[in-house]
């Protein structure tokens, strides 16, 4: 007796089911030869799904957006958003799809979107496409970033749909399958609030509640306490960023989500010289969104999700409006306590050194000699081992670090701190390898020319960002400093 085959994908499509009116139903456009140019196997199995089963025609053309699978109910998601301050009523996904939520063998829900899918009603002018080098961009920045440990969505694989896309010259297509939490943000709450429907953003606030942050639903203002959890959860992802030197590069309001993992890893990059006004989008003319504004950012574009939920919060309007402030105001001290437990980490501290300028000061002399921040910390490791060589070749002021260093070590001992363990817990959260520019730009290069070699070892690195390993030495150092250095959305 012959066996049905079990289909690829088991999809449970709550927000579809709930939230009517804040989706179109849509399929994917045609594509010619789908073929995988990287599968996330170990994401496949976490997941719950058979990576060798996903890894055929079938499989490609399904991510690819080419094929609707088996129980899947594919739509565009509508979203608002200020984009760089400015808003924009009807965004949404013009280029994307929500495949379906898939749940994990752990019982976590999670979203399957496609990126590059075709044009959606959503699109804005654009072709719907993506070519190969945006998207593996995503790909090898996401999961360095999980592998830094920093909330993230996931890439489960990118698909080249074998036909070119037009942009500055022909490109090769492709398409990224992108894993979330979800894929509601704060343009979603913009979005709805705009409509006018008060129901529709009760039932968005619920949902989010019910699939994000449940224990807000027992609170005494549910929508009050769920507000106050989004805040805190993106005060310590931004932290995080700034802990690694990570610059994302287009914080609008449409690329923050609810869950608190980073999204949308368009012109991101992470910085080599320390320096608080980086920016790396081509777009980003102002320096909206340089490195040092991102926290002052992250809180504006939280403001603009108090706006959606004042309904909700209280129905006196002025009582509500307080009450968002105070817990927005809330956000510098999430901000600080999640920075500085983290720098504390970064100096080999159990806990912040009563030296309240200490890391500050690091800053200030690393920004004057525009020094390498993922090397400079590293680096600090080995000093406590006794080797100051590698430190010190990094600061042009070599007394102004001697000096910074010998407050240090006087902290550390203040604190009953051996250096030999310090220096050991340090390598743990000082990562070694970071996707640098210049290696991230050659593997792109290269993959788009056909050659998936650079970006493949490229991507094994990164996996394991806090273990040296001999042979690497070359993923470790700063690429040529290049004064203007821009990177692209890929639209």
């Amino acid at each position: 007796m012959s066996t049905a085959a079990r289909p690829l994908f088991a999809f449970d499509d709550t927000f579809v089911r709930q939230l009517e009116g804040l989706y179109l139903a849509w399929q994917g456009a045609p594509a010619p030869d789908p073929r995988f140019l990287v599968l996330n196997r170990a994401l496949a199995g976490e997941l719950g799904l058979d990576a060798d089963a996903l890894d055929t025609p079938e499989g490609a053309a399904i991510l690819a957006g080419a094929t609707v699978p088996e129980g899947a109910t594919p739509v565009a998601q509508a979203y608002a958003g200020h984009q760089f301050g400015g808003y924009s009523p009807r965004l949404g996904d013009g280029r994307a799809l929500l495949l379906g939520e898939l749940v994990d063998p752990d019982g976590r829900r999670r979203d399957l979107h496609l990126k590059g899918s075709g044009r959606t009603p959503f699109a804005r002018g654009g072709d719907g496409r993506a070519a190969v080098g945006p998207m593996l961009r995503e790909y090898v920045v996401s999961e360095a970033m999980h592998a830094l440990e920093i909330p993230t969505t996931r890439s489960l694989a990118v698909v080249a749909t074998g036909e070119d896309v037009v942009r500055e010259t022909m490109l090769p297509g492709a398409v990224l399958a992108r894993v979330a939490a979800s894929h509601l943000r704060v343009g979603t709450f913009q979005y709805a609030a705009r409509l006018g429907d008060p129901e529709l953003v009760r039932r968005l606030a619920d949902y989010a509640i019910a699939r994000h942050h449940p224990h807000a639903a027992g609170a005494e203002n549910p929508y009050l306490a769920f507000f106050a959890s989004v805040v805190r959860a993106q005060a310590e992802l931004v932290a995080r960023w700034m802990l690694v030197g990570f610059v994302h590069g287009v914080m609008n309001t449409d690329n923050v989500t609810i869950s608190g993992e980073t999204i949308d890893y368009g012109p991101c990059a992470f910085m080599d010289a320390y320096d608080p006004a980086t920016v790396f989008s081509s777009i980003d003319q102002a320096g909206r969104y340089a490195f040092g504004n991102q926290p002052p950012i992250m809180q504006w574009n939280l403001a603009r999700l108090a706006e959606a939920l004042v309904p909700l919060i209280d129905a006196d309007q002025q009582a509500a409006v307080a009450a968002a402030t105070e817990v927005l105001r809330s956000f510098q001290a999430h901000y600080g306590q999640a920075w500085g437990r983290g720098m504390a980490a970064k100096l080999g501290f159990v806990q912040p050194s009563d030296d309240d300028e200490l890391a500050n000061d690091l800053l200030a002399l690393m920004h004057r000699g525009r020094v390498d921040h993922t090397a400079a910390f590293r680096a600090l490791a080995d000093l406590l081992r006794g080797d100051d060589a590698p430190a010190r070749a990094l600061f042009a002021d070599g007394d102004g670090f001697d000096a910074w260093a010998e407050r240090w070590r006087a902290s550390l001992a203040a604190q009953d701190r051996d250096p030999a363990q310090a220096a050991e817990e340090m390598d743990r959260v000082n990562p070694v390898y970071v996707p640098r520019n210049h290696l991230v730009e050659e593997a792109l290069a290269a993959a788009t020319a056909g050659d998936l070699g650079p970006f493949e070892a490229l991507v094994a690195v990164l996996q394991r960002p806090f273990a040296v390993r001999p042979g690497l030495e070359r993923y470790a150092e700063a690429g040529p400093e290049e004064p203007g250095y821009r990177t692209f959305c890929g639209t």
